[in-house]
């Protein structure tokens, strides 16, 4: 496929942001991938790791539904990109001075409300700024430079960390942070939000009930999973179980390379044969996961592990918008996008305590075969959602 045949389709807006998420992610990952390591060296438990993760999704997922509205509502979506890169980036350098777990915890809750008041209203940009029949491409070239940047901000973070340590490396995520926000700035509108004529006031829970039936049970289904979804946190734990923090890192920046390799490739595959399949052979690959992660702590099952988590990734997260953009009204995509986050994001908090309390007080075997029994539930559900709107 030659590079004209490849971006056709998707807009400037799709490279600009593809650029965006490229450092944004950068810099995420020279702090994320370390906060459980950090937490764990300062004496924290799984517990408090599933806490601070899942008070983070679950904090910032309340904004993206409301962030995702007025989007709609004002027919503007930049603001709100912009602000949110903005509050993420200024943020990360403060976890070099948190020394203790609920000092990282506010850090963290602050920098994913950067993360909360941009995600719909940038997934609706992608959805405005791509022909409809290579949505899927267009959310999987978006995650692809995601994953990208998340690798080689990983590779910095595994260069730097025996030389500098957790701090330095958490002060210098600040410069790729603030080339994505100037960036951003060469986003354009799209003229027809502009144009368009306003709607009538809408309140939230009216905009909610105009929703179809069929996209919000997709969206509940997609909850369920979440209930069930460990996350690279608990992976990074598993590892470190065995062995040593350098180790645990490589197999992360693996990670993040097979999801980047395998995204692109599965929202194509989505616009051919459809968002269902791709999403539940995700989901088939992810029990597997747990599977191998109950039964195995070998150093060659453990990266097979963090190997089949990155096909997952790709298969489902950016294929998983695609398919809420698709069921959605097309006045309301900003709304069904936001109200998609916070609802993972409002099971985050308890699914990460729930699995940090089975780790910590029976065995982390436990909480992958608790995993694995959401993930076959979720299966099931998904087979009840219809491909119409």
């Amino acid at each position: 496929m030659n590079k004209n045949n490849f971006f056709k389709g998707l807009g400037r807006n799709i490279i600009i942001l593809g650029i965006v998420s490229f450092f944004t992610d950068i810099s995420s990952e020279m702090v994320f991938p370390l906060i459980p390591l950090y937490l764990v060296s300062i004496g924290a438990g799984a517990w408090i790791v599933g806490l601070v993760e899942g008070a983070a999704e679950t904090t910032a997922s309340f904004l993206k539904v409301f962030s995702g509205y007025l989007s709609d509502k004002i027919k503007k979506r930049k603001p709100f990109v912009i602000a949110g890169y903005s509050l993420s980036t200024l943020t990360k350098p403060l976890f070099a001075i948190a020394a203790s777990w609920p000092f990282v915890l506010i850090i963290r809750i602050v920098e994913r409300i950067g993360k909360g008041i941009r995600t719909a209203p940038r997934d609706a940009i992608i959805a405005e700024s791509c022909d409809s029949c290579v949505m899927g491409k267009g959310y999987g070239f978006h995650r692809a430079m995601d994953n990208i940047g998340a690798f080689f901000g990983a590779s910095i973070a595994f260069l730097l960390f025996p030389l500098v340590g957790f701090k330095n490396i958490f002060l210098y995520a600040f410069i790729p942070g603030i080339i994505a926000v100037i960036c951003v700035l060469a986003i354009k509108e799209k003229k027809d939000m502009k144009e368009c004529k306003k709607s009538k006031p809408l309140t939230i829970k009216v905009s909610l009930k105009s929703l179809p039936k069929n996209l919000k049970f997709l969206i509940f289904v997609l909850a369920v999973f979440t209930f069930g979804n460990f996350g690279y946190a608990f992976l990074l734990l598993k590892t470190k179980l065995y062995f040593s923090y350098e180790t645990a890192i490589l197999f992360y920046m693996i990670f993040l390379l097979i999801s980047a390799l395998f995204s692109i490739s599965a929202g194509m595959l989505s616009d051919k044969i459809g968002r269902k399949p791709v999403i539940i052979i995700g989901y088939l690959i992810f029990g597997i996961t747990c599977i191998l992660l109950t039964f195995f702590s070998a150093l060659f099952l453990i990266l097979l592990g963090f190997i089949l988590f990155g096909v997952f990734s790709a298969f489902v997260e950016g294929v998983q918008k695609a398919y809420v953009v698709d069921l959605a009204p097309a006045d309301l995509k900003g709304t069904a996008l936001g109200t998609y986050h916070t609802a993972i994001g409002i099971v985050a908090l308890p699914a990460g305590l729930i699995m940090g309390l089975i780790w910590d007080t029976i065995s982390s075997e436990a909480m992958f075969v608790y995993s694995l029994f959401l993930t076959s539930i979720s299966i099931i559900l998904f087979l009840l959602v219809k491909n119409n709107k």
